[in-house]
């Protein structure tokens, strides 16, 4: 089984290719029998996708902290 960061990075990228193709042919936003479908609403979805596996990434990286005793 992928690790957790594996499985982060390849939801950002699969939702940033899945973007790329939306900004590359966007749809109108339409209503059929009284169901509404709105791209810009869906392309908004994947971004906060995008943010969120960004947010997830950013806590796994390793880090130093540097500090400094004081006598």
């Amino acid at each position: 089984m992928p690790s957790d960061q594996a499985q982060f990075e390849s939801i950002k990228t699969q939702t940033l290719s899945q973007l790329a193709s939306l900004r590359a042919n966007p749809k109108p936003s339409y209503t059929v029998d009284g169901q509404s479908v709105s791209w810009e609403s869906y392309v908004e979805s994947l971004q906060r996708t995008v943010d969120w596996c960004d947010e997830k990434l950013v806590g796994r990286e390793p880090f130093e902290e540097h500090t400094q005793a004081r006598t």
